[in-house]
């Protein structure tokens, strides 16, 4: 009883197997009515389109997955408006999660006036105005030399040398003598004497020798001195005429000198230079007063100087004006070839302006997106003009209240890049003639390789025999053999 129950129930469930089996392969496939549009024909990378691969996967250089391209040129990406052939010449079209993932902002083109510091490099050098040569106005020899040297700080009236010339000798025992008459006349005019009227010609006499012995080398502080005591000096004294720093320091103890020699080069540095260097389209808005902050980055102090001059000198290797400050330097703080920033305060009328970073320098050309639509771009060409900090002029190209892109401009490139890449591969009629264009930018290594294998001459020898040339040489020889 159990056995004829045992086998209705197998062959029932072989029928019903076979039933399921039949029906699931009767079952229509959930594919694409048009298999020719869903056919993949490549992988790009977006980043570089110019990189081509057969599988899908992540592109070997940055990293981002590889974008397919299918048959009828279209990129086959999560956004739908990638390569829709609605978009305008050039756009692209970005959903907001990529947008949100790569970090583009989106702001209004403003206009705005007000004020922007430019940044100049320059370089303190010593007013030419306050620079004091002493030259040797006789020949002469020096008998010694104070421990000032090259870079000293010194005091105004401090002797710096001393030297002897028997040249001198005679000019000063005449303006010693000039000196004593000069006093006796003064006596007999106060007593009315007739001799009291060639005082005038003493005083000229005196005045004479005075500018002489400047002219020697002698100070002034030193002919008071001989004035004072009527003495002859041993030698005449080389001092300092100001406070300042020696710059060129050319004696020696013992040194011979001839007359024209320099014996020191010192220079007032209460009051300096500073040499900058600006662009020639920054030129014209700085002016003699303006004021600049001029700053030392290494030890955190700023003055404010005064714009003297443009100078009109071009330096052809740096492409740059010289411009001249005036700079009070109290302290000391500033010394001959340091370097310093110079900030210029330039004001600005009301302009167009974006960020610097909203801008794409090919070299070539300036290229900004603009924001056509929710998520569609489009790439226009402007001029720049000044910049202003992290801003830049637009002169060309941009009106106020148009959006535009401000950060992460890469993507949008990116994928302009990518469509102009892709657009070259479009077919001239239609798909089947699209894949034929293809081939020769394709690698199609896996699919081309079986369809070869059918045609190879082995297929051909089985049906047709007497094609083959080595048969049939051999046969021949055999016949005549």
């Amino acid at each position: 009883m159990k056995k004829p129950l045992y086998v209705f129930l197998l062959l029932m469930a072989v029928v019903a197997s076979f039933l399921a089996g039949s029906r699931y392969g009767r079952r229509e496939p959930a594919v694409s009515t048009t298999p020719e549009a869903r056919k993949v024909l490549y992988y790009v990378d977006p980043m570089h389109p110019a990189y081509k691969s057969d599988k899908p996967g992540t592109a070997p250089d940055c990293g981002m997955q590889l974008e397919p391209v299918y048959a009828d040129s279209r990129l086959a990406s999560a956004d739908p408006g990638y390569g829709a052939s609605s978009l305008p010449d050039g756009a692209v079209r970005i959903d907001p999660a990529k947008q949100q993932l790569f970090g583009v902002q989106v702001s209004p083109v403003q206009e705005s006036s007000g004020a922007y510091k430019l940044r100049l490099f320059g370089r303190v050098v010593p007013d030419e105005a306050s620079i004091y040569k002493l030259n040797a106005g006789i020949d002469g020899f020096i008998q010694d030399v104070s421990a000032a040297t090259t870079g000293s700080l010194v005091k105004k009236d401090q002797t710096l040398a001393r030297f002897s010339s028997p040249m001198a000798a005679m000019t000063i025992q005449t303006y010693i003598l000039n000196l004593g008459a000069e006093e006796r006349f003064k006596k007999s005019s106060a007593e009315g004497n007739v001799e009291g009227q060639s005082l005038p010609a003493a005083n000229a006499n005196i005045q004479q020798r005075t500018q002489q012995l400047q002219n020697l080398g002698m100070s002034q502080l030193q002919m008071e001195e001989i004035k004072r005591t009527r003495q002859f000096p041993e030698s005449i004294k080389i001092v300092a005429p100001v406070d300042g720093f020696v710059l060129a320091r050319n004696v020696s103890p013992g040194q011979k000198f001839d007359r024209g020699t320099e014996w020191y080069r010192i220079a007032d540095l209460r009051r300096v230079w500073i040499l900058a260097d600006v662009f020639e389209n920054d030129a014209q808005y700085l002016h003699p007063g303006m004021q600049v902050r001029v700053s030392l980055p290494n030890q955190r102090k700023a003055l404010v100087g005064r714009v003297s001059d443009v100078l009109p000198q071009f330096d052809a290797a740096t492409r740059t004006l010289k411009v001249r400050l005036e700079v009070d330097n109290p302290g000391y703080i500033l010394r001959p070839d340091m370097f310093v920033d110079v900030e210029p305060t330039v004001a600005f009328s009301r302009a167009v302006v974006v960020p610097a970073g909203a801008v794409l320098d090919s070299g070539l050309k300036k290229t900004v997106f603009v924001e056509r639509g929710e998520g569609l771009f489009s790439p226009r060409e402007v001029e720049i003009g000044r910049r202003f900090d992290d801003r830049v002029e637009i002169v060309k190209g941009l009106q106020a209240g148009e959006r535009i892109v401000v950060s992460g401009n890469f993507l949008i490139n990116s994928a302009t890049r990518l469509k102009d890449a892709t657009a070259m591969y479009e077919p001239a009629t239609g798909p089947g003639q699209h894949e034929h264009h293809m081939k020769p930018a394709v690698s199609e290594k896996p699919r081309s390789t079986p369809r070869i294998e059918k045609t190879t001459p082995r297929a051909t020898d089985r049906t047709s025999p007497a094609s083959s040339t080595g048969p049939t040489h051999r046969e021949h020889a055999g016949h005549h053999g």
